[in-house]
């Protein structure tokens, strides 16, 4: 009956022992999956989770605050991840904060990264999206890579066949590099370029002794730059010749006026220069003035001869022999 008891008792304290001991080690796990504390819900969008599971770890700037509660697919590119974060947390991270999925060591379970963003922001509220990063798959990885091994395969073998047809002589670095008279030919090239830039280079040196040379107090050149009463005169003479040139521009136009008005008909020029009938009137108003002449002439003539007029006209001639003496002709 004693070691009855004593069995009893002995099983008694271990139930309690081991009832203690998984209370606490529920409150230890739970108190770590923050199933005992104010929490609040945030998500994230991912288009791979990497092999992300519910109740990974979440972490802010390297420190613990939270689970994954939740792996919600929307559609065949986008994963929405739910988090539980730790209630004290919620004034330090903000809106555009950016989640990014990683790794807890090289070979350790996957978690969530929160990473704060750069600039002023407003704390984050339950229920809000952040932003989210997607680092690239091990497979993508290994799909560029493959790409990049195949690029430089063919890479190579087109460097190759550059490398023969060099060695071959073909093209014009291959020829540069065995044609033997064809490098001497560039080597001389380079030889009279190097000589003729040092004649340029000594050329302008003797251009600049002669510049120095050059007395600018005394020449012309000196008094241009150097006079402003000298200046002020040619800027007078310039304005002077800016003006007669406007003034003879206008009276050009005026000319080309007055021709286009004689070419047009206008005025007495055109009008003498085109009526043929005036012109010949005028002729003709030439002609009878020049027979009227000659006729006044014989007309004189027999006066001179005629006996009732010839003593008048032997005064005249007596007179004029009497004022010049001499035989002057007015």
């Amino acid at each position: 009956m004693a070691k009855t008891t004593l069995e009893n008792l002995r099983l008694g304290i271990f139930v309690v022992i081991g009832t203690a001991l998984l209370l606490l080690a529920t409150y230890l796990i739970g108190n770590r999956q923050n199933m005992f504390g104010k929490t609040f819900d945030i998500t994230a969008d991912f288009k791979n989770v990497n092999g992300l599971q519910v109740g990974n770890n979440v972490r802010f700037s390297g420190i613990h605050v939270g689970t994954v509660s939740d792996i919600e697919i929307i559609d065949d590119t986008t994963i929405r991840v739910h988090m539980v974060i730790d209630d004290k947390m919620q004034e330090h991270i903000k809106k555009n904060a950016v989640a990014a999925i990683g790794s807890d060591g090289l070979v350790g379970s996957m978690l969530v990264n929160i990473v704060p963003g750069n600039g002023p922001s407003t704390t984050v509220r339950p229920g809000d999206a952040l932003q989210s990063y997607s680092k690239v798959a091990a497979q993508d990885m290994m799909s560029t890579l493959s790409t990049t091994n195949e690029n430089a395969a063919m890479l190579t073998a087109d460097l190759l066949k550059i490398t023969r047809s060099l060695n071959q002589g073909k093209g014009t670095l291959g020829r540069l590099l065995n044609d033997t008279t064809l490098a001497n030919d560039f080597q001389e090239t380079i030889g009279n370029l190097k000589l003729a830039s040092t004649r340029i280079n000594a050329t302008m040196g003797e251009l600049n002794q002669m510049v120095g040379q050059i007395n600018f107090k005394e020449s012309a050149g000196g008094v241009l730059l150097g006079d402003t009463l000298s200046g002020g005169k040619i800027k007078n003479i310039i304005e002077n010749l800016e003006t007669s040139s406007i003034a003879i521009e206008k009276i050009t136009q005026n000319l080309n006026e007055v021709i286009d008005g004689i070419r047009e008909g206008d005025g007495a020029i055109n009008y003498l220069a085109k009526d043929t009938v005036l012109v010949n009137q005028l002729n003709k108003t030439m002609s009878n003035i020049e027979q009227g002449a000659e006729r006044f002439n014989e007309n004189m003539e027999a006066l001179k001869h005629n006996f009732l007029t010839r003593g008048y006209f032997r005064k005249l001639e007596k007179q004029n022999k009497k004022e010049n003496p001499k035989g002057d002709v007015d």
